[in-house]
């Protein structure tokens, strides 16, 4: 079995990289999977179930590879769309038929946290807001993200806490798991 390790840091990566030759770090979403399943080296891996991670900026990436890891080692085929917030929607509208073959949708946004809403307002498969901590002027760390989406106006849009990839993913895999059974 996989294990996975979230949050790691440069040195600590190393030193498990020595220890397992087969380990893969990740540095952007800063894990470590020791263990790694067959074809670990693929972006979409054949699973459960079908999640598509987006992030609304470049700034919120680390915490969607976070997810993105998460998912994959889960078992979970996921598809990454980077940069598609509100102020480009164009580049989200373009990967519209991806976005319909999906399961589940995790959209990681920091700033405003307005993405999490246009989706869930667009799709109707379950969306997982994540607030990241990432973003200039009046974010608070993530805060001002995190109550956007929790007032969000679309249903079914859940949230995890901030810069919580490996959260989100979690749920992915459960929602992934209900309806496959």
């Amino acid at each position: 079995h996989p294990v996975l390790a979230t949050r790691v840091e440069p040195a600590v990566a190393r030193a498990l990289l020595r220890l397992d030759r087969r380990a893969r770090y990740e540095p952007l979403g800063r894990t470590v999977v020791l263990s790694p399943p067959k074809g670990w080296g693929t972006r979409a891996l054949r699973g459960a179930g079908h999640v598509v991670i987006m992030t609304a900026g470049t700034a919120d990436m680390s915490v969607a590879e976070e997810a993105r890891v998460t998912a994959q080692v889960l078992g979970d085929r996921v598809a990454t769309l980077y940069d598609v917030g509100v102020a480009g929607l164009h580049r989200l509208l373009d990967r519209y038929e991806l976005l319909e073959t999906a399961k589940v949708l995790v959209v990681v946004a920091g700033m405003d946290g307005a993405l999490p809403s246009v989706v869930g307002g667009m799709f109707g498969q379950p969306v997982i807001a994540v607030p990241t901590s990432r973003g200039y002027g009046a974010s608070f760390g993530g805060l001002s993200a995190l109550l956007a989406m929790l007032n969000s106006c679309a249903a079914g849009v859940a949230v995890v806490n901030i810069d919580n990839g490996y959260g989100a993913a979690c749920l992915a895999h459960r929602i992934n798991a209900l309806s496959a059974s």
